[in-house]
């Protein structure tokens, strides 16, 4: 009798402390990425293909040396390689958790890649432009499972300045001025 009274309040201790596992579901939104989409700038409502887009974070590509080139095929570094586009999902750089600045992230944008890579011609060149991208980040918890996702705020797109640019002009969507928390909606627009 001893015996069953102790092996009971075992049993009932056991599901007592039990919890069902924390896992994280595939449809949890985490940090978003930036979702840029391509406009024809004489018809600012119809989406342009970029031809041959290439675009990676400025001086993440290298050679065996450590220089910084322009990429020759695709490979971890670079988010689309000598493709066709008209939507691109841009990662933003996290900051410190409890650190108030501004953060900086650029891309190369390269238009016509095929035109440095495939083309013997001299006269032929892709185009390069180069965006920089401003935010603050905010960390919100999500779940114990999940843990923290980014969102990020005052968000500032501008193209670098240059001789020759591809990009006319680019737009904030006004319903992402003030946050970006999810992947649901074009965060951006650029035109060419």
């Amino acid at each position: 009798m001893k015996n069953v009274k102790f092996l009971i309040l075992l049993i009932a201790i056991a599901l007592i402390n039990c919890e069902r596992d924390d896992i994280c579901a595939a449809t949890t939104q985490t940090t978003p990425r930036l979702i840029v989409e391509f406009y024809d700038a004489t018809d600012t409502d119809e989406l342009l293909n970029v031809s041959r887009i290439t675009v990676y974070g400025e001086g993440l590509v290298t050679d065996d040396d450590g220089s910084i080139i322009e990429p020759l095929e695709e490979s971890d570094a670079t988010l689309l390689f000598n493709e066709n586009a008209n939507t691109i999902e841009l990662p933003l750089i996290i900051g410190a958790e409890g650190v108030e600045a501004t953060i900086t992230t650029r891309y190369v944008l390269e238009k016509d890649t095929d035109l440095r890579i495939e083309d013997e011609d001299d006269t032929t060149n892709s185009n390069i432009d180069i965006i920089e991208i401003t935010y603050n980040t905010e960390f919100v918890y999500v779940s114990r499972a999940c843990g923290y996702k980014s969102n990020f705020n005052s968000l500032g797109v501008s193209r670098e300045t240059d001789s020759d640019p591809w990009i006319s002009n680019i737009e904030i969507e006004e319903t992402t001025q003030q946050s970006i928390e999810d992947e649901n909606t074009t965060h951006v627009r650029i035109y060419h």
